[in-house]
This record gives C-alpha cells, sequence and structure tokens, in this order.
C-alpha cells in the first residue's frame, strides 16, 4: 500500500505541475528523490554513550536504523581528531521518506513553539531544500520523560527540480507549509 503523501503527488501534484509549467511528459515533473536527515552530536567527543542515546532517537523518528558519521578531519579547537564519531544520519528512499515527510510537515511542524512557517528562502538554487528543527521533542515517537537532551536535527529534500521555482511548486503542492512574504 503506497502512502498518503505519495498518493497526493501521484493525483494532484502531478497534473499540477504539468499545467503549470507546461510539461509534455510524466517524467519531465520534479519529484522527490530522498531525504536525509542529520543530527550532529558535538558531545559525543566527551561521552560516546551520548552518541547511542541520539542514533536511537533518530532511530525511533525515521524507522531506520543510522549510520554513525565521523570526523572527516581533525580539529584541535574542538579537540576532534579523524575517525572520531561525532553524529548519526539516514537517508530515506521510497515509502519510508514519503511517510516520515507526511509526519513532518502534519505532525512535527505543527507542534513547533511560535512556528509561523518554513521561510522559502531555504532552497539551494538547484531544487534541494533544507530545513532545521531545533529539538527532537516535536516528534510523537520520543518520550520526553527518556530524554537526557534536546537536540536539533537538519533535514534536506533533494528534488530532481532544475530551479528554485519548480522546487518550491512541487514542496508547496506537497504540503510544506512555506510561509508568506510580507
Amino acid at each position: 500500500m503506497a502512502s498518503r503523501l505519495k498518493e497526493h503527488y501521484r493525483q494532484q501534484v502531478v497534473p499540477a505541475m504539468m499545467k503549470a509549467f507546461g510539461y509534455v511528459n510524466l517524467l519531465q515533473v520534479p519529484r522527490i528523490e530522498k531525504v536525509v536527515v542529520n543530527m550532529g552530536v558535538g558531545d559525543a567527543i566527551q561521552n560516546p554513550k551520548t552518541l547511542d542515546a541520539a542514533a536511537s532517537e533518530l532511530g525511533q523518528i525515521t524507522g531506520q536504523r543510522p549510520v554513525i558519521t565521523r570526523a572527516k578531519r581533525s580539529i584541535a579547537a574542538f579537540k576532534v581528531r579523524t575517525g572520531m564519531p561525532i553524529g548519526c544520519k539516514v537517508t530515506l528512499r521510497g515509502d519510508r521518506m514519503y511517510d516520515f515527510l507526511d509526519k513532518v510537515f502534519n505532525i512535527a511542524l505543527p507542534r513547533v513553539r511560535d512556528f509561523r512557517g518554513i521561510s522559502p528562502r531555504s532552497l539551494d538554487g538547484r531544487g534541494n531544500f533544507s530545513l532545521g528543527l531545533k529539538e527532537q521533542l516535536v516528534f510523537p515517537e520520543i518520550d520526553y520523560d527518556k530524554v537526557e537532551k534536546v537536540r536539533g536535527m537538519d533535514i534536506i529534500i533533494v528534488t530532481t527540480a532544475s530551479r528554485d521555482e519548480e522546487a518550491r511548486e512541487l514542496l508547496g503542492l506537497m504540503g510544506v507549509p512555506f510561509r508568506e512574504s510580507a
């Protein structure tokens, strides 16, 4: 069974995009390729157990086991050596990606304190969208009492759109609550 957001994409978003941009082929319509969720854990340098807790929480949120990311180079000011574990990330594709995006747009973002919408300037010029959350507590899977420390995460949505206008229209039709520019 396909996810709710995937069905919405096929039935409403594709025809609307074809009409708006004059596409003649279904394969010309931009789509979401993958979603990368990254959680940096700087505390892992002193206490490696915090990385396990962060990875566990990220796994609960995304439904997929995260990969531990390691430092690429040494930075003496931060007491980081090459190869030290400093974070975790998950790359979501397919149905898990659509389920996660549905959860972010409809459950997590409305639970953010003083949320007025996402800035439409978060597109990178090539059709990719970046979003940062300051705390993992906005997701319903996280139990507030079991959280050791509030951590943020970066969510990168990679699309096949070649321009920002196409990506903004695609994400707007998919349900991203963009801020009204005033």
